[in-house]
């Protein structure tokens, strides 16, 4: 992770053994790529093999003012298939959510929700969780 933060439990999840499909969702366009357990973590933000870190790695722009260590809720995202896959929300994520507009049953922070690799993922990115203000990233 790029960073830590002190002032939440650490989430409890499984990291996927094999690899399996994820379906991101963005501005209305579906991209599906196979995580390969192996390739994870494959960027610095969010736990690792998280949304965050596999929309990172992908190259999907998914906002994360924190920096991915759940102190906001701008990577919100909507688990529209696989969410049994998926780790439980703690009290602390929980707690970021109430935050984020457009809140559903099945919405989650981007990073911290760690699929388990049991079945394939369709995740959607608000079309509101954008940062039309953003500075380019740097290499």
């Amino acid at each position: 992770m790029a960073g830590t933060n002190p002032y939440i439990s650490t989430p409890e999840y499984e990291k996927p053994k094999r690899p399996y499909e994820i379906t991101i969702i963005y501005e209305g366009e579906p991209h599906t790529f196979t995580v390969r357990p192996e390739e994870i973590p494959y960027e610095r933000s969010g736990l690792p093999g998280s949304i965050l870190d596999i929309c990172e790695g992908h190259h999907i722009a998914l906002e994360h003012t924190c920096g991915g260590v759940c102190a906001c809720s701008t990577c919100h995202v909507i688990v529209k298939e696989g969410m049994e896959s998926c780790n439980e929300a703690n009290d602390d994520e929980m707690d970021q959510l109430e935050e984020a507009p457009g809140l559903t049953y099945r919405s989650r922070l981007g990073c911290q929700c760690v699929p388990n690799g049991t079945q394939s993922v369709v995740i959607e990115i608000p079309r509101w969780n954008r940062n039309a203000v953003k500075e380019t990233p740097h290499d």
